[in-house]
């Protein structure tokens, strides 16, 4: 009696399917490189499981990836004797996606053919991109180990379902059969399988044969692509392993290769990648290096082998002293690991700052993409601190637009003569920044702030407390001093400082508990008052980005700064009712508070007021 059950796929991979049949049928030779890609994992697998299991072998130590074509049933074949799945394992590997974000993924997907297309390279296509050259694909598989009646066979036409039955195989591992769409017969022929090997697949580590009717012929070159010289590896051959490593549809922006000798002794070849995987900002997603150990594979997604600000580095680090049983729980340990970990940071760190010495474009690019990632780093790097403050960009007063591209060094060639700290001011957003009435004093002077709006940028600040021995000032906290630059307070003299008092007395009284202290202000120039934190509290952004993240926030009180010379303080200082002068008092506060991006307690009274004063 049959075990054969029909299942359905998961709805994402249904969409997937779908999609990328239409998008990528103009590049549909990938499925090759795919299922190569996905044999030669297997065996890495195996290699690895035997170093402990050496039963796995059951027999056969020599790896190798076959092809069979067969023009007569119009099929192509490819067989692997790498680790092999259980029926759990096929039914998690292929008949759903296990990529957390997969839905935010399919989310963006537009129906433009060529945007698609990338972003679908940028997911990994893996083993359905069979379905673009076949109209049914057949799948037998035995993991290494199981009893040879404990087989499954997989079925599909791609159409929503696939069924599953358990039969016997003799050999481990894994057996595709492609049955070919009648439009793709230039894959039924020997010399295009010959020349797709050769360009997609030719640094695969292992023997990749194909049958012939005379004899079986080797492929590909079968070694180690970064064991290699560098003198003897081409441009195309770095950016197909490239492809290879990073299930990547794209090419790399840049590969850094050496061999490292001295007290540790490793190969890295590590890439930068030209976009962003989609899963990048999933923390939950492993994201590293391959690990290799005297050529033998040992695990996939190595992330301690860079810091996690570098989780977007591909690559491969080849390490001829860790021992070939190592586990993540060793690695977390190894002082070999830190010594990689610190070479290969230095390295890509380099590399970054010759991308950004040779092309400012780009460089951008890489920044735009990368850069929120890359500012996680003030609280990882350490050793390298001056080389990874240097790769920052920023936006500052001095463009135009919300463009991060002006580094540290870059600021600094602008300073005033005389000046002391760069300025910088955080908001919510590139508007709220580029508008925030701290920066007024600054603006009508000619002194650059940079404006800081992303999430991150408050991790960064509080962690890069200066640059090349300037400090880092938030122009909204503590008190400000710009005499030294030759600029003079907005502030009327100090007998008439004297006048105001009985009115920041009267607006200390109204406002209470609500501010720490009520002064007049040395940086607004236009708008009536502004809130400013003591040097040293957080500021009412990062309050803010706390309290949405669930966290506890240390309460501090802001000090309210007015500016003398507004026409609104003008005219609080004529009125005597008591209970206008909390109103108005109230209103100033809750102005200074939207104005930079808070959220008040009372919306209906600010309206009410805003209202009365209109009337």
């Amino acid at each position: 009696m049959s075990d054969k059950q029909s299942m359905q796929f998961q709805t994402e991979v249904n969409q997937l399917l779908h999609l990328m049949i239409h998008s990528l049928y103009s590049n549909k030779e990938i499925f090759l490189r795919e299922l190569i890609s996905n044999a030669s994992d297997a065996c890495d697998k195996l290699r690895f499981e035997a170093i402990k299991h050496p039963a796995l072998w059951e027999g056969d130590t020599e790896l190798t990836v076959r092809i069979a074509l067969n023009k007569e049933e119009r099929t192509l074949t490819l067989i692997d004797n790498g680790i092999g799945m259980s029926r759990d394992e096929v039914i998690h590997n292929i008949g759903t996606i296990a990529h957390s974000g997969t839905k935010s993924f399919l989310n963006q997907l537009t129906g433009d053919e060529a945007r698609d297309a990338a972003l679908i390279g940028q997911f990994g296509v893996g083993f359905y991109s069979a379905f673009i050259v076949a109209d049914r694909v057949t799948l037998t598989t035995r993991r290494a180990g199981a009893p040879l009646e404990e087989a499954v066979r997989w079925e599909s036409q791609g159409d929503g379902s696939f069924t599953l039955e358990t039969v016997t195989q003799a050999e481990r591992g894994t057996t595709i059969v492609l049955h070919l769409k009648e439009e793709e017969n230039q894959f039924l022929e020997p010399w295009e399988i010959k020349n797709l090997v050769r360009r997609y697949s030719d640094h695969i580590q292992l023997p990749i044969v194909m049958k012939t009717a005379e004899e079986d012929e080797t492929l590909n070159q079968a070694n180690a692509l970064w064991a290699r010289s560098r003198q003897e590896i081409t441009d195309e051959e770095y950016k197909e392993f490239y492809k290879h490593v990073s299930h990547d549809f794209e090419e790399p922006m840049a590969w850094t290769h050496a061999k490292v000798e001295g007290k540790q002794e490793y190969t890295q070849l590590l890439y930068i990648p030209s976009h962003p995987p989609f899963d990048l900002f999933d923390r939950e997603q492993r994201h590293g290096i391959k690990l290799y150990v005297r050529r033998v594979f040992i695990m996939e997604d190595a992330e301690k082998l860079l810091p996690h600000y570098l989780r977007f580095v591909r690559g491969v680090i080849d390490s001829a002293d860790l021992p070939l049983n190592v586990s993540r729980e060793i690695l977390q340990e190894s002082k070999d690991i830190d010594a990689i970990r610190l070479g290969s940071t230095k390295k890509i760190l380099s590399l970054l700052e010759d991308i950004a010495k040779d092309s400012t474009e780009r460089y951008q690019k890489f920044w735009n993409s990368f850069g929120q990632v890359f500012k996680e780093g003030a609280a990882e790097e350490h050793a390298n601190r001056d080389k990874w403050a240097k790769l920052l960009r920023f936006s500052s007063t001095h463009l135009d637009d919300a463009q991060q591209s002006v580094s540290l060094s870059d600021y600094l060639s602008r300073m005033k003569p005389e000046q002391k700290a760069i300025y910088y001011v955080t908001a919510d957003s590139w508007t709220a920044a580029k508008n925030s009435p701290h920066l007024e004093i600054f603006k009508r002077h000619g002194i650059e702030v940079l404006l800081l709006s992303d999430r991150v940028d408050e991790w960064v600040v509080s962690h890069l407390h200066e640059f090349e021995a300037k400090p880092l000032h938030s122009v909204a906290k503590g008190d400000l001093d710009l005499s030294a630059l030759g600029v003079d307070s907005p502030t009327i003299e100090t007998q008439e400082n004297e006048k105001l008092k009985p009115l920041i007395d009267a607006i200390t009284e109204a406002l209470g508990e609500r501010v720490k202290e009520v002064r007049i202000s040395q940086r607004l120039t236009e708008s009536p008052a502004c809130l400013v934190m003591e040097e040293g509290a957080i500021s009412g952004h990062l309050e803010r980005l706390l309290k949405a993240a669930g966290q506890e926030v240390p309460q501090s009180k802001p000090i309210l700064e007015i500016n003398p010379d507004h026409r609104l303080i003008t005219r609080l200082q004529l009125e005597t009712d008591n209970e206008k002068i909390k109103e108005w008092s109230l209103l100033l506060l809750e102005q200074s508070l939207i104005a930079e991006g808070g959220v008040l307690e009372d919306p209906a009274g600010f309206v009410r007021r805003i209202n009365q004063l209109i009337v």
